[in-house]
Formats: structure tokens, sequence, C-alpha cells
């Protein structure tokens, strides 16, 4: 056994149970066994920063490892909370929605289409989509206000009722 790995058996033996108690009182049980391990791994990368005495470091390493782990258990909770709230959400409304939209959109002409989308996709002020379809702004302002009563008035025509009941249907299905 060489030097650095029979003063760490030292080390460990002599500290390994008050960096344990040390743990389960400040997080229980559970998570103890976890942290004391992780501790000493940190101890044993870093043994040439490992001072004598050495449980006063320990601890304060096996406080840093409970904080990460804390912390990363707040981040797991935070996220299972949103997936749980996209999944309690009523997903057949905004698939409805979707469904007339895409509806809408197909009644209109290329022009319209593309019109639309170099404003309301791509982010483009009119002057820029102007220089895309090659017109002048004017001219463009104009076929964009006409794509867009015509999208609307294809909106207010949609049948949102029926694909609204057809997708509530294939979602009871599936479940």
């Amino acid at each position: 056994m060489t030097d650095d790995s029979h003063r760490f058996t030292t080390m460990y033996d002599e500290c390994r149970q008050r960096v344990w108690a040390y743990v389960v009182s400040q997080a229980g049980r559970q998570v103890a066994d976890e942290v004391v391990s992780e501790t000493f791994a940190i101890a044993w990368r870093r043994f040439d920063d490992v001072p004598d005495p050495a449980l006063p470091w320990l601890l304060g390493v096996a406080r840093n490892v409970l904080r990460d782990n804390i912390r990363a258990e707040i981040r797991r909770e935070s996220l299972a909370a949103e997936l749980r709230a996209w999944t309690e959400e009523d997903h057949a409304d905004w698939v409805a929605e979707r469904l007339a939209v895409v509806n809408a959109l197909a009644s209109l002409t290329q022009e319209e289409r593309e019109l639309l989308i170099l404003v309301a996709w791509q982010g483009l002020s009119p002057r820029d989509a102007a220089r895309v379809i090659g017109c002048s702004p004017a001219a463009f302002r104009v076929r964009l206000h006409r794509a867009r009563k015509r999208l609307v008035q294809a909106m207010k025509t949609a049948p949102v009722a029926r694909i609204q009941s057809r997708v509530r249907n294939l979602s009871e299905e599936w479940s």
C-alpha cells in the first residue's frame, strides 16, 4: 500500500462516521451514503489539498455536495411540475385551433401565404419582405392587408367546433 493510500484509509476510517452523522443531521439517512461517498471521492481526487486535521475540510465538502444535490433536486422537481402542467392542460382546444389556422392558411393562395409567413413567422418588416417579393413597400402593405383580411375571413368560417369535437374524440380513444 502506498503512503497516500494508507493516509487516505486512515482519514476515511477516522472521519467517515462523523461525516455520515453530519449529513444525516442535515438531509436524512436516504442521501447520507451517496453524499459521504461523493465527499470521499472528492477527497481522494484532491488529496494534496486535504489539511490536517481533515474533518473540518471533509464536512465543508459534504456541505457543498449536499447543496449541489439539493439544487439538482429542485431543478428536477421544477421540471417535473412544468411537465405535469403541460400534460394536465386540455390539448384538444390547442390542436383544434392549430388545425383551424392550418386549414385557413391552406385556403389562401400561395402568394398570400408567403406574405403572411414573411411577416409573421420570419419576422421581416414590410420593407424587407417587399424586397424578398420584389415589389415596393407600399404594394407589399396593400397585399399583406388583403391577405390578412382573407385569413380572418377563413378563420371565421373554419369549422372549429367540428374540429374540436373530432380531436376530443381522438383524445378519448387514445387514453
